[in-house]
């Protein structure tokens, strides 16, 4: 098995549970079909193995240092990133016209899952290009989609989004960057952003910042927000570059992702900044909220990559441990039993099975949600597909990494000591998902986002179509007398959930707005529980019907260890809504009244 993350459940993701075969029957996919999607996988799989981790370890004890000239990366760095960029990851998801391949974003998302897996430093670049080349793709005009989007997409730009600023942070209302208009249409940008990934190295010709700015007759709030392109050299009209003034004023040393360079930029510090307008005056969180979303659905998917690299050593090391024996055993001469056998180890390992391939089912489930909502055949379809999609992305993105972050812990603890030295992978890859719950908006502002706004978008048509789709996933198991149970248990779940809903959005409707958004966190532990139970359950139903179908033969253990750990999550994780459902129905007041001065 690879160190890092299973091909094969990714395989049957992919193509058993989410039938990925039959998006390439639709015009835009119908140049491919299962064995060229294997191919992208595969190659993948091959390139993030001997070039992503071989270097994981070595990238997070020599973290990005600046000489007072440039940033410095160790060399493997440059070296994976060209051979993904050469292979045309990059743009796997992109148009034939742009250069790229027109994999489904199924198979794109799948693909990104295995490198960040294997490095989520390394694969962080990229994934943050690829979405700064989409934003252009959609709201940038000719020019700037010939001059940036294309090198993006062939990987000879980088990309960043440069949203915060030191003294603003997630309050985006407050920015101060400013823009001021030229003769030319251009504009000059001053100010500065923090916290921005990738945003200055060696590691491409040109880097472009898309930059959140206030123009000097904006309107106050987020609504006086406009979106800019900002490269860091501009090209001088001689085929080379000058410098744009965007200058690195610090570097930010992280816990973890320590190999993804995270700094301070000013720009307009020494000489104009020129940037040039992206889409409407004014309209530029929404616009980039388009990126914002896509990275909230990679930080969720890479959450999942790395809780999945931690519970495949932990398991590894499991099978290969001796030490105990079984509490029966009389006889202490008698030969010690790899720790796997202990039920107590079994149990951790389970709950990191659950945890990782349920978060990865529903990543992957919102990545076929994006296919639906471009190639669907009917509107109402891909209307639906994006409402589920909006309803879904800060699930996906906070209970993949507040789960996916309680699987690396159980990760450290089957190690024992071992696991708490950097002497084995597992620490460190707790310290790379210790930042997930926290950028690209906190998981409290994901929280006060689905219970807020999304569960009540367009009269709750979202909602009511998930609620539709689950109870058909219910009722396809009624295919096997075997799931029966778990069929029942998620009926009464999704229940439970639904009038949860309603009666949190009653207070809302009372005008008791602070009563109604105060538990939201317990709110998204619940949705989120309900949904993988979901994604169990039909990750069960596919592995039971190939079993039924004669596969279970060659594909005896990963197909039962499917049905265990959806037993699992039904069993231990699902029944902890009850509690939490409680709380939310009595808008329990402990945390709204409790005054600062108390804490």
């Amino acid at each position: 098995m690879s160190d890092f993350i299973s091909l094969e459940d990714i395989e049957f993701q992919v193509f058993d549970v989410l039938d990925t075969e039959n998006l390439c029957e639709r015009d835009r996919f119908s140049d491919h079909d299962r064995s060229t999607c294997t191919g992208a996988l595969d190659l993948a799989m091959r390139i993030a193995t001997s070039e992503f981790f071989p270097h994981a370890a070595k990238l997070d004890a020599n973290e990005p240092h600046y000489d007072g000239t440039k940033v410095e990366l160790i060399p493997e760095l440059a070296n994976a990133l060209t051979a993904f960029a050469e292979a045309g990851f990059h743009a796997t998801h992109a148009d034939h016209e742009h250069g790229g391949m027109q994999l489904p974003a199924t198979v794109a998302s799948a693909c990104a899952a295995i490198f960040a897996a294997a490095n989520l430093s390394a694969a962080s670049y990229p994934l943050l290009t690829s979405a700064a080349a989409n934003l252009l793709a959609i709201f940038g005009t000719d020019q700037q989609k010939r001059d940036y989007m294309v090198p993006m997409y062939e990987g000879r730009y980088f990309g960043t989004m440069c949203l915060s600023e030191p003294h603003a942070g997630s309050s985006l209302g407050d920015i101060r960057c400013s823009a001021q208009p030229m003769d030319n249409g251009n504009y000059r940008i001053r100010g500065s952003k923090m916290w921005i990934s990738g945003g200055e190295h060696e590691l491409s010709e040109n880097i472009v910042h898309l930059v959140l700015a206030k123009l000097p007759d904006a309107p106050p709030g987020v609504k006086g927000i406009s979106l800019f392109v900002v490269p860091r050299r501009r090209e001088n009209g001689n085929g080379g570059y000058e410098d744009n003034h965007v200058a690195l004023a610090g570097l930010n040393h992280k816990m973890g992702q320590r190999g993804i360079v995270n700094c301070l930029l000013n720009f307009g510090e020494g000489g104009d900044c020129i940037g040039q307008l992206v889409g409407e005056p004014n309209r530029g969180l929404a616009q980039m909220f388009h990126m914002m979303n896509e990275a909230r659905l990679e930080v969720g998917l890479g959450s999942v990559a790395v809780a999945y690299a931690g519970y495949r050593h932990s398991l590894a090391y499991a099978a290969q441990r001796p030490q105990g024996r079984h509490p029966d055993q009389r006889d202490p001469q008698a030969s010690q039993v790899m720790i796997i056998e202990h039920a107590d180890v079994r149990r951790m390992l389970l709950r990191q099975k659950s945890i990782v391939e349920g978060g990865l089912a529903l990543c992957l489930y919102a990545a076929r949600l994006v296919d639906e909502e471009r190639t669907a055949a009917q509107q109402q379809d891909r209307h639906a597909a994006h409402l589920l999609l909006e309803l879904l992305t800060p699930v996906c993105k906070a209970w993949c990494s507040h789960y996916g972050l309680q699987a690396n812990e159980l990760a450290i603890q089957v190690l024992g000591g071992y696991g708490y030295t950097r002497d084995y992978p597992v620490e460190r890859l707790y310290r790379d998902n210790r930042i997930n719950p926290i950028h690209e908006g906190t998981n409290g502002i994901q929280s006060i986002d689905l219970l807020g706004r999304k569960v009540a978008m367009e009269n709750g048509a979202a909602m009511s179509t998930l609620v539709r789709l689950v109870k058909d996933c219910i009722a396809a198991a009624g295919a096997h007398p075997a799931l029966a149970k778990h069929a029942a248990d998620l009926a009464n779940a999704v229940d439970l959930l639904d009038n949860t809903t309603k009666a949190l959005q009653a207070a809302g409707a009372r005008g008791e707005v602070r009563l109604f958004l105060a538990n939201s966190h317990v709110y998204m532990e619940m949705f989120g529980h309900v949904l993988i139970a979901w994604q169990w359950l039909r990750q069960a139903n596919a592995a039971a019907a190939l079993i039924a179908a004669g596969d279970g033969v060659a594909r005896h253990d990963f197909l039962h260890g499917k049905l265990a750990a959806c037993r699992y999550f039904f069993e231990w994780e699902l029944p902890d809504i009850e509690p939490k459902a409680r709380l939310l129905a009595r808008l329990d007041r402990t945390c709204l009244d409790t005054l600062p001065e108390w804490l």
